[in-house]
């Protein structure tokens, strides 16, 4: 067998946040490769990328104004939420502006990391090569693995069940009778389309929802909280509350369940559109599922209707596949990491991309970035490297802010994201002055 080469830093990923690495690796002048199993940068926003969630009427979340990579705003000509395609030419033209690709092994997946002797990564590759790493980082993304839910009688349901990662074009529902389940971002977007594409529309809910609108008068709603003052958690939470009474009124006159929490308490639903179809019966707000029976579905209060496809847009598992399962100790089928990056149990490994925020991602990625990268530069047995140990070890601090969020998998690890990046500069600067002593 020939002998694995030796790198430094191996990073599985060249979405948005193994760019944002192998820029910060690059400017420190680490030894690191990108192994990217995809034809280009991208991640999930390449539509045509092998295993790609992307549908055709996706558009950013956040606002252009705070969404961009920092050093690097979106182009002025962009809408105010860009849609996918603008997104994935914004991520190459990034990697083109700093040289990017030359760090990027592109159609090679990483096909299994172990832990090898002298404490480094054993590193096996699709092409069948071997490296050896120092450091391993993990920015493969968290849309990749679909969590896939299933319900009795489904093995006799005469119609078609299958995730939302597989959906990408309205055109698939025309004359159909289409039934989305689950109310995340995702799932809502592609219930609007089914209210205009198919025959009938049905949304799935297990509990209720607070409906964000994208604009508060002309500014994007990101834009208007940015500019207003920073309050404490439990006014910020009422003056939400009550502009969202304001402005999108009460779900439960659409047939939506009553939240039982609070607005910030929740990953938020960018989405008031499908308020629009709820109101005029394009859509029509159902229960959860209790079973399926022949061309029909049955849900929870006795009610059924006659379904040709139901789109599961159940979430997705955060996964590193090439991992083995006991490399990461899990919370509510998540794995379980201090400041959502490190697993408490390895000196040399990392994951950047699976916490979260409700924020922009790819500012926030870049701080999480610099935290890893500390440690990656840290000497072993140096005050930094020790440091890291110790927290690893002993540190679980409370990060979300005073909020109590929902009991769901998805919010296992949700943090709040002023917190958390007030605790990241106080590490960073901490790590600075070790450096410097």
């Amino acid at each position: 067998m020939t002998e694995a080469a030796e790198i430094d830093v191996v990073v599985v990923g060249a979405g948005p946040s193994g760019l944002i690495l192998t820029k910060q690796l690059t400017e420190l002048g680490v030894d690191h490769v990108v192994f990217e199993r995809n034809r280009d940068v991208g991640g999930i926003w390449d539509i045509d990328a092998e295993g790609s969630p992307m549908y055709e009427s996706a558009h950013f979340i956040s606002s252009k104004t705070l969404s961009g990579f920092p050093g690097f705003p979106m182009p002025d000509h962009y809408p105010d939420y860009p849609n996918h395609r603008e997104i994935l030419d914004y991520i190459r033209s990034y990697a083109d502006e700093y040289d990017l690709r030359r760090h990027i092994e592109f159609d090679v997946s990483v096909v299994h990391a172990s832990s090898a002797t002298g404490g480094r990564w054993l590193v096996e590759l699709s092409d069948g090569r071997s490296v050896s790493a120092g450091y391993l980082i993990c920015a493969n993304g968290v849309t990749w693995e679909p969590n896939v839910v299933t319900w009795p009688g489904q093995e006799t349901f005469t119609g078609e069940v299958r995730h939302s990662n597989t959906y990408r074009s309205p055109t698939e529902f025309s004359g159909k009778r289409i039934l989305v389940v689950g109310a995340g971002n995702s799932g809502v977007d592609i219930a609007c389309d089914a209210a205009f594409a198919a025959e009938q529309a049905y949304l799935s809910v297990r509990r209720g929802y607070y409906f964000f609108p994208k604009f508060v008068g002309s500014k994007p709603l990101d834009v208007f909280v940015g500019d207003g003052p920073k309050l404490p958690g439990v006014i910020e939470e009422r003056l939400f509350s009550l502009l969202l009474k304001i402005i999108v009124g009460d779900p439960t006159r659409y047939g939506l369940p009553k939240p039982e929490h609070g607005p910030m308490e929740c990953h938020p639903l960018m989405n008031t559109q499908i308020l629009h179809y709820l109101g005029h019966g394009d859509c029509i707000a159902k229960g959860d599922i209790e079973r399926f029976d022949g061309d029909d579905v049955v849900f929870t209060d006795g009610s059924r209707e006659r379904i040709d496809l139901v789109l599961t847009a159940t979430g997705y598992h955060h996964a590193s596949p090439f991992l083995d399962d006991d490399i990461f100790e899990t919370r509510s089928g998540r794995p379980d990491l201090y400041l959502g990056m490190f697993p408490r149990n390895h000196e040399n490994l990392a994951v950047l991309g699976f916490i979260e925020f409700s924020s922009a991602a790819y500012s926030n990625f870049d701080h999480m970035a610099r935290v890893i990268l500390a440690e990656v530069t840290a000497p072993k047995g140096s005050p930094r490297r020790e440091d890291f140990r110790r927290r690893k070890l002993e540190h679980f601090p409370d990060l979300t802010g005073g909020h109590r969020y929902i009991d769901s998998a998805r919010h296992a690890n949700y943090v709040d994201v002023e917190t958390y990046l007030e605790l990241l500069s106080e590490i960073t600067s901490e790590h600075a002055a070790l450096a410097a002593a």
